[in-house]
């Protein structure tokens, strides 16, 4: 139907009309995706939360196993066989890398008493092996790198089962956090020899040793498992 308006613009007499109605239309989202979506977002964060609760009450189970006299003098006798060793056994593959066995002492008290006590042994026994047998100046850099490796040593196997890929995974995160940022970057704030210099011979290294200890480890601790060695160890007095 067409309507004519005059020239004022006015409509004809009984065409006029005292409000116009306008309606809009919004397309909404369809529910079910987004009802979809805000259950995974809620799923993720429910994770989340456990992590950070089970975290948490790791570093707060490694503070209360240092209540226990049994496990203070274990891991005396574990700092004791870390310095020895590091100085008296170690095999050397190539002219640049070299198999060490301290690390067996360092994540065995991670995995036995926790991140607080695993980080307190690392950061114990560098400082006694620099007392025994000075390398060089003390830099406290490589000391906070010994403790951030027992901390994560613990984070990721205390309270948690033994396996080769948990182990595995706990090595890689320290090598490449730890020993390959962290240390070269403390390298070059010592010697100025450049970030990225020094680390494809890093990175190297520890792409050769992490599997190699990881597997040392696994093998050392499902022997010690078997032997039921790690239970008396963990039983309190």
């Amino acid at each position: 139907m067409c309507v004519k308006c005059r020239l004022d613009g006015e409509l004809p007499a009984g065409r006029k009309v005292e409000c116009l109605r306008y309606i809009a239309r919004i397309p909404l989202l369809h529910m079910d995706g987004y009802e979809n979506t805000c259950y995974a977002w809620r799923r993720t964060t429910a994770k989340e939360v456990f992590f950070m609760m089970h975290l948490k009450q790791k570093f707060v189970d490694s503070c209360n196993e240092l209540k226990h006299l049994k496990n203070v003098v274990t891991v005396a006798l574990f700092i004791a066989i870390g310095v020895v060793l590091g100085f008296m056994f170690s095999i050397q593959l190539t002219d640049f890398i070299k198999i060490g066995f301290s690390f067996i002492a360092n994540e065995m008290t991670a995995l036995l008493f926790g991140p607080v006590v695993g980080g307190l042994m690392g950061g114990i026994t560098d400082i006694l092996k620099f007392l025994v047998k000075p390398t060089g100046a003390f830099f406290f850099g490589f000391t906070l790198n010994a403790i951030l490796g027992g901390v994560i040593y613990g984070a990721i196997l205390y309270h948690s089962p033994i396996s080769f890929k948990r182990i595995l995974a706990a090595k890689t995160v320290v090598a490449v956090f730890v020993n390959l940022l962290l240390g070269t970057f403390w390298l070059d704030m010592m010697y100025g020899q450049g970030f990225i210099a020094l680390l494809p011979a890093r990175a190297l290294k520890q792409l050769f040793t992490v599997p190699i200890e990881s597997i040392i480890f696994f093998v050392f601790v499902e022997a010690l498992s078997k032997a039921k060695v790690l239970a008396a160890l963990k039983t309190r007095a």
